[in-house]
Parts: structure tokens; C-alpha cells; sequence
């Protein structure tokens, strides 16, 4: 092909593009259509730092539309992804120039709430903290819960099967969601809306969308399952002198509290010191310095009786040695104080620049050394011009690895890959503990998943999007 045959062609791809957006706009209103440069006006991640690149952007009202737009690409050979929240923090819904952006912020409706049946049924775009407030103003909980809880999205948290605060009581998204809709690559709608606790009638096909990084179909509406909403809420902050006591008190207060303990969260000693006396961002509600520093959250039906349990547990917790001290709130804006520091991430990224962010998992017995080994291994490659900050979901074996190298660059971030990761393998860890794969960890996806389960996964994605259109190049 010669250089005036290539000119043709590439002519005939950009006529197909436009006849295909023209097509989309006669499914659509003129408020579900953006293309040109007001694509690039839209943020590409969380910190809002680069711009869109995408070819369009489709914004739909209802499961209608969109399955219409996904018939016209689909027929148009036409690779889409679809975007919540932009809360990810590994590249899952990052576009490519060629690929048009399917947003859900125009799917943002709760529709229905049954107090008895403790089900809720929303779009794919309601914010998670927008449910949590209508769970709350029916007396009820929608439990899953997390930092980002104003922007991220269900359709989001579900295509992520997103954690949280409260897996340790409550699960992680799979747990709480009954059913759900879903449009598939070719356009057709997969109504899965469930609304039983009980239903083993055949496959559970919501199963296949939740965690897989909208690869599979995109979810457009979910039946939420509620809970009833505790009474009682009771936090500690916690500082406890050695690892070996942490976890000695994690294994306490879970047989003490008797299925009440919704939050276990742990920060290390240069975690809590970053974000209280080094940046002055928080007052320390104790003094920094312990090697650890444990949020501890219970929940029940008692104020009372609940809150005179929980201080007489830290009172044993203290005359054992587990902990060196204490702060128990007292208000809800006590409370916040605590939390404000555990979910601070826009602090850490103010002094960590570069910063390169890891969610894993691992089982609590392998967390001491597993983090012994690798700041030795940060410390051997880069001295003391590298800074490692870790905290997590101890409770449910979840860490979040913050590091800042010398370097930030792309031969820097594999070797810091391959430090933090190649470790797992061998001590039943996982790659990605909440927010997936995505483009960032593909290359390492074989440290977790045998080759027979990565075979099982390319067949399911080959028999759901044959085409490969749907979210290309993410997991695999």
C-alpha cells in the first residue's frame, strides 16, 4: 500500500467514524452527544491532571439508549468503555483516541426503595454516597463504603466489585448486590433485576459483570440489598507497640464484639505521623510515634449497653499490653477526626510526589514480613531518596502501598512492580485487593490466576464480546 492508497483509506475510516456518530445522535438527545474538542474539556483520572482522548463521548438517559448506541458500534466495529466515577486507580476506564466513552452520569436515578423487602433499585450512575443517603432516610444501610463515596459510582463500585470500610462485616459489593441489568457488546439487554435473597433458579448471571471491569457488558441499573441501619456507633483510634499485638487484638475484639466489629483499619507509625505532626493536616487524637495505629469501629442496636461493652473490651485491650493508648470518640464529628485521617489520600499525594499506588492482599500472618521485606528491597534499590507509606483494611487482609522513588519513569515503576508484586505469588496474595486490573497490573496477572482460570476468562470474553469492543485491553 503506497502513501496515496494509505490517504484513502485512512479518508474512508474517518467518513465510516462520522457516519457512525451522525447514526448515534439520532438515538440520543443533543445533551448525549459530545465530540470534538470538548472531549479533551473532560478529566482522564481521579486527580483531573490529563484530559479526555477519546473519539466521543455518549451520555444516555436509560438502558434504552444505550443498548441502540451499542447495536450501531457494534455493527460499526466500534471498541467502547465505559466511565463512572473516575475513581480507579489503575487505568481500568482510560480510552484510547479511537475509542468513543460511554459516561452514566445521566443514569443517576434512585427508582424505587422497599423498606420491607430492604431492596433498592438505581442507574448505573447514582453516586455510592447518594444511595447510602437514601438507604439512610428509610431507616435502612447500604453497607458498602469508601473514601471516594461522593464521586464513585455504583456502576462503577460494581464493575470493580468494589471494597471498602465494612467488608469485614458486611462483604464487598458482590455481597450486596441481589440483582442487575446489563447491555451486552451486541446491544442486548440482560434484565437480571433479582430482587430474592433466595433464587437458585440456574446460573446467577449478575455474577459475570460484577468485577469485571465493564470487559463483559455494561451494567445499567442494580438491585441493591439493605440493611437495617445500627443505632449505635462506636470508634476508637488505637496506638499498639509491635505488629505481633495487632493482630492479638484484631482476633480480640472480633470474638468480644460478637459479629458487631465493622471496621479494623491499621496505619503505620510514618503513615500517621505524614498526615498528623509532619503536614499538620490533622490534629493526632494520640501521640505519633507507636509503630501502629489501629482505627477500631463497632456498630449495634444499644447506645448504651453498646458503648459501656466497647470501652470496657479497651479497657481489657490496655491492662493486657495490646495497646499503649487510646482515643474513644464521643461525637460524630470525633469520629469524622479519626476517619479524616485514615481517608486522607490528597495528603499523601501533596508530599509523596512521585507516587506510585498499590492495593493488595495477602493473609494477615504474612503482612509483617511481607512489608519487612519489601522496605528493605525499596531501601536497597534507592536508599533513603525512596519513601514507602502503608495502611489498610487489616480486618479483610486488604493494604494500600503507597511508594515515592527517585525516578518517575516507566523503568522505575517496573522494578517497583515487580518488588511489590512478585512476592504475593508465593504467599497467596492478590495483585489487586479492590480496584482491579485495568491497564497498570495485566502484566502480573499470572502471579494470582493459574493458566487454566486465565484460559476460563479469554473464553467467557470471547463468547459475551467476541468482538473485543468492550473495554479494550483491559485485565488481559
Amino acid at each position: 500500500m503506497d502513501a496515496d492508497d494509505m490517504k484513502i483509506a485512512g479518508n474512508g475510516e474517518s467518513a465510516a467514524k462520522d457516519a457512525l456518530i451522525a447514526k448515534i445522535a439520532g438515538v440520543v438527545d443533543a445533551g448525549g452527544l459530545i465530540t470534538g474538542s470538548d472531549v479533551a474539556l473532560r478529566p482522564e483520572d481521579w486527580q483531573g491532571q490529563g484530559s479526555c482522548q477519546a473519539l466521543a463521548v455518549i451520555r444516555p438517559q436509560n438502558t434504552g439508549q444505550l443498548s441502540a448506541v451499542m447495536k450501531l458500534c457494534h455493527d460499526a466495529g466500534q471498541s467502547v468503555v465505559a466511565e463512572g466515577g473516575l475513581t480507579g486507580l489503575v487505568q481500568g476506564v482510560r480510552p484510547t483516541s479511537g475509542d468513543i466513552v460511554i459516561s452514566f452520569e445521566r443514569m443517576a436515578d434512585i427508582e424505587s426503595i422497599d423498606a420491607v423487602g430492604r431492596t433498592m433499585v438505581v442507574q448505573a450512575g447514582v453516586p455510592l454516597q447518594k444511595a447510602q443517603e437514601a438507604a439512610e432516610a428509610a431507616d435502612l444501610l447500604y453497607a458498602v463504603d469508601l473514601g471516594a463515596r461522593g464521586s464513585a459510582t455504583i456502576g462503577g463500585t460494581i464493575s470493580t466489585n468494589a471494597g471498602g470500610n465494612q467488608v469485614l462485616r458486611y462483604g464487598m459489593t458482590r455481597e450486596n448486590i441481589l440483582g442487575l441489568e446489563a447491555v451486552l457488546a451486541d446491544g442486548t439487554i440482560v434484565s437480571s433485576m433479582n430482587s430474592l435473597l433466595k433464587n437458585n433458579s440456574g446460573y446467577d448471571l449478575k455474577q459475570l459483570f460484577i468485577g469485571a471491569e465493564g470487559t463483559l457488558g455494561l451494567v445499567t441499573r442494580a438491585v441493591l440489598r439493605l440493611r437495617p441501619r445500627p443505632v449505635s456507633e462506636n470508634t476508637a483510634l488505637l496506638a499498639v507497640g509491635d505488629f505481633a499485638s495487632v493482630v492479638t487484638l484484631f482476633g480480640s475484639m472480633g470474638q468480644k464484639l460478637a459479629g458487631s466489629l465493622t471496621a479494623f483499619e491499621v496505619m503505620w507509625g510514618d503513615h500517621f505521623a505524614l498526615l498528623t505532626t509532619e503536614t499538620g493536616r490533622h490534629v493526632p487524637p494520640v501521640p505519633a510515634g507507636q509503630p501502629y495505629y489501629v482505627i477500631v469501629e463497632a456498630t449495634g442496636a444499644d447506645h448504651r449497653r453498646d458503648n459501656e461493652h466497647f470501652v470496657e473490651i479497651l479497657g481489657e485491650a490496655l491492662e493486657d499490653g495490646l495497646i499503649v493508648d487510646s482515643a474513644i470518640s464521643t461525637s460524630k464529628s470525633q469520629r469524622q477526626a479519626i476517619w479524616d485521617i485514615r481517608e486522607d489520600i490528597e495528603g499523601l499525594a501533596g508530599v509523596l510526589k512521585p507516587l506510585v499506588m498499590f492495593d493488595v492482599s495477602m493473609p494477615i500472618r504474612e503482612m509483617e514480613q511481607y512489608i519487612s521485606v519489601l522496605r528493605k528491597n525499596i531501601a536497597d534499590q534507592w536508599g533513603d531518596t525512596a519513601r514507602i507509606i502503608v495502611f489498610g483494611h487489616l480486618g479483610d487482609g486488604n493494604l494500600h502501598i503507597f511508594i515515592s522513588p527517585p525516578a518517575d519513569d516507566q523503568a522505575t515503576h517496573h522494578l517497583l512492580e515487580e518488588i511489590v508484586y512478585a512476592p504475593l505469588q508465593s504467599i497467596g496474595g492478590s495483585i489487586s485487593a479492590e480496584h482491579g486490573i485495568g491497564l497498570e497490573k495485566r502484566a502480573w496477572l499470572h502471579l494470582c490466576r493459574s493458566e487454566d482460570e486465565l484460559a476460563l476468562m479469554h473464553g467467557l470474553k470471547k463468547t459475551l464480546d467476541p468482538k473485543g469492543l468492550l473495554n479494550p485491553g483491559k485485565i488481559f
